[in-house]
């Protein structure tokens, strides 16, 4: 058995961790996006790419970078759905942030010839 190397287990090991937010009194957006994101198809085993893009008006707390880097990254053998890792990436944030507002876009690369976009918004009216 290979013994595993540092980035491996830094991934495995990852939670998103959160910060205090150093301006609680201003609102002010936070942009983030993670061009090189990777999760496999739950149907064919074949690797799905996309850009996460995150934004949100921080409350209480900010995430951490480093951590939310490292969280991305355990996605990257997981066999599931556009739909589901983004919705699951807007619920991990939302409950560890609580932030005014949050948007998280899974922008994935065509893959035989259908392009997916998936969007998950604090703001959509029901």
């Amino acid at each position: 058995m290979q013994k595993k190397k540092y980035g491996e287990k830094a991934v495995s090991k990852a939670g998103l961790e959160k910060w205090p937010n150093p301006y609680p009194d201003r609102d002010y957006t936070i942009d983030i996006s993670f061009p090189e994101f990777t999760c496999l198809c739950p149907r064919s085993g074949y690797p799905d790419f996309a850009t996460i893009k995150i934004n949100y008006i921080p409350g209480k707390y900010i995430v951490e970078l480093k951590s939310l880097k490292l969280y991305l990254n355990k996605f990257r053998d997981r066999d599931i759905s556009h739909e589901s890792v983004t919705n699951q990436i807007f619920d991990d944030l939302k409950k560890l942030l609580k932030p005014g507002h949050l948007e998280v876009i899974g922008d994935f690369n065509p893959r035989g010839n259908v392009k997916t976009v998936i969007q998950v918004s604090t703001q959509r009216n029901r």
